[in-house]
């Protein structure tokens, strides 16, 4: 007896449990990426063996969790096919928050650890933060997603922008709004900028690290905003 299958749909029900946002299109693009090759019964529709099903969770769990680029994934996955295992992926660092700071910060403490780079295209980063062209477009004339200088290909704040414009829109915010935001955030570092060059001066030492006094930042202007929406 040939082994069961699964239909799109069953298949979809399944990964949402771990992957909400999937989606039958999002399915068919990575078949299309040539990335899965679910078998096709008689009657034309797609099935899906449990192989099928534990390779688009395998890529859905690296896109989503390590941002690994379609090139990437593909050289992994034939790694797998042939029996090797591929690159363990660096595993991805949640942003700490003002609440985690602890009483005494050590100096030179890195602002950003663990943080693997990622260099992808413009339709993979459609593809990954599930925003439509449209979307981007927009994004991109407000300036507030941009490619990596010199190159056409975007880096993780890119991609972090882009999963948070997708999200805040459920709740009305636009690209006009994000934009306020990117005018605060330009303020801010106008200030670490000058705050750095001044101590660099005054204590007679080579400049200190930016990342430093911007983690710094980043806790304040968190628990700032935390306390003006608790009053």
């Amino acid at each position: 007896m040939p082994p069961a299958t699964k239909s799109i749909g069953q298949v979809l029900k399944v990964l949402k449990e771990d992957f909400p946002d999937i989606s039958i299109s999002k399915i068919r693009f990575l078949e299309g990426e040539g990335l899965i090759s679910p078998e096709r019964a008689p009657s034309g529709y797609r099935r899906y063996s449990d192989h099928d099903v534990k390779r688009l969770h395998y890529i859905l769990d690296v896109q989503k969790n390590h941002y690994l680029p379609l090139k990437v994934i593909r050289e992994n996955l034939e790694a797998m096919d042939a029996g090797e295992q591929p690159p363990a992926a660096a595993p991805t660092l949640p942003t700490p928050v003002a609440e985690d700071l602890p009483p005494a910060l050590p100096p030179q403490r890195p602002a950003i650890a663990g943080k693997r780079t990622i260099h992808i295209t413009r339709k993979e980063l459609l593809q990954i933060s599930g925003l439509t062209e449209a979307t981007l477009s927009e994004l991109e004339q407000h300036g507030l997603v941009t490619p990596r200088r010199g190159t056409a290909h975007y880096g993780r704040d890119a991609l972090t922008i882009a999963v948070a414009a997708r999200k805040l829109a459920a709740y009305g915010m636009d690209a006009r709004h994000l934009r306020a935001i990117k005018q605060v955030a330009e303020r801010e570092a106008a200030l670490i900028d000058q705050a750095v060059q001044a101590h660099s001066r005054r204590r007679s030492t080579p400049r200190q690290s930016v990342a430093e006094v911007m983690q710094l930042v980043m806790y304040a202007h968190a628990a700032l905003l935390r306390s003006s929406i608790r009053s």
